[in-house]
């Protein structure tokens, strides 16, 4: 029996062998579990608490939720929201009763990738949690205010978990490398630059790090060479920067980029650019939101901005990457530097506000069509002024706001850039309008 329990062991994936089975072997989130902290109170004391874990791949929130339940010695009962529905969290529910009715057994579900659950889903195990059947603990790589519901959300702490830096999964690794019972039991050495190189690569992940260096090591053994000449191989393409596509990672890269070009800072700019791309991210989707941003931070302020944007996204369908993407840098740097007015912006919000607030309102008599005998005996422009006949092609003291909103004003230019020379001209089209007396309404 001894025999077949090691070698199902043996079959273990390195990273599932080598998961802490005490607090002391955690690597990471001090934040979380410094003394006095409460996550660690809770694992101490063995005192369970209902949770969501919200961090990256490979944070260790599967480790920390067993830890949990083997400090309070209860059943850990494991569901993935993937594959699991309401008929799997029912049994599991079932289960936790029997074991509190038998042996007054406390229950942990717990529940990974637990944003894939529907409304419905999580409303089946909200009520256990409320009584104290279960305590449930889930697993998030998604931000919990958007991935659950109200109501759940206010049954559970949220713990944010960060992503390993270099030096944790340095430890990891080394952990790995000596461990005689679970890791690779010293077998093989790695360089300190190499350590750092795979660290490096994992991008706070530690999962990673230890499925490369299980790969690496087994190169190694089929093909008698190094560990060190087997790691390349092993990682091949899998090393790059964090990217997920729709989630919150993504849109927080993709708020990065838009804030260091609102606040003029080309350096970082390029270098969330670059970090998106890197991702993968669609250039496409890049050049859409940059075409944006020329009109909600730059605008009139310098109308070329828009069109620089344009030709950037034109310039990536038609070419492609790479030659695109420099393109897409180009208006990029150019927004960065360019000055910055969001009067447009803000006057088609208001304009737009206007318009929910005050309904239909009927224009006004003067400014409609008149295309046929029926309207013009109707008074349909009847009273329009032609501005192209108004000295200065601007007819001063006319209206063409409905008579509701008369003295509204939206757009209000900044003095930044050509903006500065449209707010000049405005406000003397406004001294016209004041000497030619009130607004009138034909």
């Amino acid at each position: 029996m001894e025999a077949t329990e090691a070698a199902a062991d043996a079959r273990r994936p390195l990273a599932d062998r080598l998961r802490p089975r005490r607090l002391d072997e955690f690597v990471g989130q001090a934040h979380l579990l410094a003394p006095g902290k409460p996550l660690r109170a809770a694992i101490e004391r063995g005192q369970p608490h209902s949770m969501v874990l919200w961090g990256p791949p490979g944070a260790g929130k599967t480790t920390l939720a067993e830890l949990l339940a083997g400090a309070c010695q209860a059943e850990f009962i494991r569901l993935s929201a993937v594959m699991a529905g309401v008929r799997e969290v029912r049994a599991a529910v079932e289960r936790a009763q029997a074991l509190w009715r038998e042996c007054q057994r406390r229950t942990i579900l717990f529940v990974d990738e637990v944003h894939r659950f529907n409304k419905g889903q999580q409303d089946a195990f909200l009520p256990y949690v409320e009584d104290g059947t279960l305590t449930f603990v889930g697993a998030t790589t998604e931000n919990p205010g958007f991935a659950l519901n109200n109501a759940l959300l206010s049954r559970v702490r949220v713990y944010v978990l960060n992503s390993l830096d270099a030096p944790a999964l340095e430890q990891v690794l080394a952990r790995a490398l000596d461990d005689a019972e679970r890791g690779l039991g010293g077998r093989w050495t790695l360089s300190e630059p190499a350590r750092a190189r795979l660290a490096q690569a994992a991008d706070g992940d530690a999962r990673r790090v230890l499925i490369w260096l299980e790969l690496a090591a087994e190169l190694a053994d089929a093909q008698g060479i190094t560990l060190e000449t087997a790691l390349p191989e092993a990682v091949g393409q899998g090393a790059g920067r964090r990217f997920d596509r729709g989630g919150d990672l993504f849109y927080d890269q993709i708020s990065a980029l838009h804030k260091a070009v609102r606040g003029s800072g080309p350096d970082a700019a390029l270098y969330w650019l670059a970090r998106l791309l890197d991702g993968g991210c669609d250039p496409l989707y890049i050049a859409r939101r940059v075409a944006r941003m020329a009109s909600e931070d730059i605008g009139n302020a310098d109308p070329r901005a828009l069109q620089l944007a344009l030709n950037a996204w034109e310039a990536q369908e038609r070419m492609g990457s790479p030659e695109g993407e420099l393109a897409i840098a180009q208006a990029v740097v150019y927004l960065a530097v360019a000055p910055k007015s969001n009067a447009v912006d803000a006057a088609f919000a208001a304009a737009r506000r206007d318009v929910g607030r005050y309904g239909t309102l009927e224009v006004p008599a003067h400014l409609r069509n008149a295309p046929t005998a029926l309207a013009r005996e109707l008074g349909h422009a009847e009273g329009y002024r032609y501005a192209h006949d108004e000295p200065n092609a601007y007819a001063a003291g006319e209206c063409y706001f409905p008579p509701e909103l008369k003295n509204a004003r939206y757009y209000q230019p900044t003095t930044n850039g050509l903006e500065g020379r449209i707010g000049e001209k405005l406000e003397r089209l406004r001294e016209w309008d004041r000497c030619a007396g009130r607004r009138r309404y034909p």
